[in-house]
């Protein structure tokens, strides 16, 4: 990966920059307050608007920025291999009711295209779930007939619109691919003219759920409200112990141009080599830009420039010549029983509901937490509330193998991470961090470029993990919860709310 392209970042936030909003600066009143201002928080609010609710959408930084502004922006119904399984856990009616609810959020996506004007390079394409190795072709045929079962137009295919062979591919038809920051702003716009409030730059500090529900914020103002909304990816209050039964994953994209005759003419995913994710998008000179989206990890662990080093090589190998202009990278929240969480916040909350854990698919899952909640919220029936209830017992067996394996994982960073040996201060050069020991401490220490020491708490502010610093975007990651940090110990990404503290070295 070349240094212009690790530069570069998200293509999306690049071509639609978007206006900024003032921060909270009073206290407000509203029938609804939003917290978080990616596509589920802002479809959400429109929905609610629509609806004839004032809303209040409080957003951290800006805007369709964070999670939704570094997504490939896939509007698909086909989550790789996610029919057969839920088959087998939730039943054909519940893998039905995925499908459906899937379904309808994407028609009432591009039902909002068309109503509202949105200029968003919105593109009917088919989407595909591929293997290249012959071992796992029964994978594909087993999806293939769940998602056929569950009503959606599947079947099985060996030849795609690819440039390398497959063995075997799921495929399912009038699926779409789109902007997602000018789809968002457009909404966001439309929202402010129903007389709905956005505020950027304010970050949630505190939620009382009383009657009416107060949230506070860090500009010190407040939102009185009758009900709230957590949309903030990973949810930044624990009371409900969400946390446990949820996963960060981070993925890395490359993209660059390639001629308009090169073009894949469909949405692809394999889950083979770390995941490997193929798309374009339109581009102002007729050509195509190649998206290439992989290399899952967790926060904070491994060598993310030696990844991005190899999703470029495979993007290189696949499609000869082709330029990556653009290196970014996304985060993802896998729930432990594979559904997303949308509705109440916990067992015995009246007016706070959440929306989180879309495993990757926040496009389509977004808008159908939109319609859901405000379902929900205005005392109207919706066949899928069950199905992603958040308050749906943990403890079920289909759920204890994962929900395991991640609070192992959790306990093994927590515990482990203390334990690994410190580099000293001085082997640190310039542009690179570690948590290093000075002092009989542990500090987590970055060193610019200019040769300058900037020392922080090396412990993540929600929980206590300790953090690892990313090379190649610059920030200190949380292994355990996916919060991550700016080298000043300001919060990027939650669940965190408050910066890592600074220290003296």
């Amino acid at each position: 990966m070349t240094d212009n392209a690790r530069l570069s970042g998200s293509y999306w936030l690049e071509t639609a920059p978007g206006a900024p909003r003032p921060p909270l600066a009073e206290d407000i009143e509203a029938d609804v307050a939003v917290i978080g201002g990616g596509i589920a928080g802002l479809s959400t609010a429109s929905e609610l608007a629509r609806a004839g609710r004032s809303v209040a959408v409080l957003e951290a930084g800006r805007i369709a920025a964070s999670v939704t502004g570094h997504t490939t922006a896939k509007v698909s119904v086909l989550h790789t291999l996610v029919y057969d399984k839920l088959r087998r856990t939730r039943g054909p009616e519940g893998a039905r009711l995925y499908a459906r609810s899937q379904t309808e959020a994407i028609e009432h996506a591009a039902a909002l295209v068309d109503e509202l004007g949105i200029d968003c390079e919105w593109e009917t394409r088919d989407s595909y779930t591929y293997v290249c190795d012959a071992g796992r072709v029964d994978e594909l045929r087993a999806e293939a007939s769940a998602a056929k079962e569950a009503g959606l137009p599947a079947s099985f295919v060996t030849e795609t619109g690819l440039p390398f062979p497959v063995a075997g591919a799921v495929r399912v038809t009038g699926q779409a691919q789109f902007h997602p920051r000018k789809y968002l702003l457009a909404l966001a716009e439309d929202l402010e003219a129903r007389g709905g409030r956005i505020f950027e730059d304010t970050t949630v500090h505190g939620l009382d759920e009383g009657e009416p529900c107060r949230v506070s914020t860090g500009t010190g103002a407040t939102v009185t409200a009758r009900d709230v909304v957590v949309a903030t990816h990973y949810p930044i209050f624990d009371r409900a112990l969400l946390f446990a039964r949820l996963s960060p994953r981070r993925e890395l994209v490359v993209a660059g141009p390639v001629e308009a005759d090169r073009d894949v003419a469909g949405m692809y995913i394999t889950p083979d080599e770390g995941t490997r994710s193929v798309r374009t998008a339109s581009l102002d000179d007729g050509r195509r830009l190649l998206i290439v989206t992989g290399e899952h990890f967790t926060p904070g662990t491994g060598d993310t420039r030696e990844r991005f080093d190899r999703l470029s090589a495979w993007a290189r190998d696949h499609f000869p010549g082709v330029d990556v202009t653009h290196a970014w990278a996304t985060q993802d929240i896998d729930p432990t029983d594979t559904v997303p969480m949308v509705g109440p916040l916990h067992q015995g909350t009246r007016h706070a509901y959440v929306a989180t854990g879309f495993g990757g698919w926040g496009m389509s899952g977004g808008v159908m937490a939109g319609l859901l909640l405000t379902a929900q919220i205005t005392g109207r029936e919706c066949a899928w509330s069950g199905l992603y209830d958040p308050r749906r017992l943990r403890t079920q067996a289909r759920e204890m193998p994962q929900f395991l394996k991640t609070q192992a994982q959790v306990a093994g960073h927590f515990v482990g991470d203390r334990l690994k040996p410190a580099p000293p201060v001085d082997a640190l050069p310039p542009g690179e961090g570690a948590v290093v020991r000075a002092g009989g401490d542990r500090l987590a220490v970055y060193r610019d470029e200019a040769g300058a020491l900037h020392a922080l708490s090396p412990r993540c502010t929600h929980l206590g993990c300790l953090v690892s610093f990313n090379a190649a975007e610059c920030a200190w990651e949380c292994p355990c919860h996916g919060s991550r940090f700016a080298t000043d110990g300001k919060v990027i990404q939650g669940p965190a709310t408050t910066p890592l503290e600074r220290r003296d070295i």
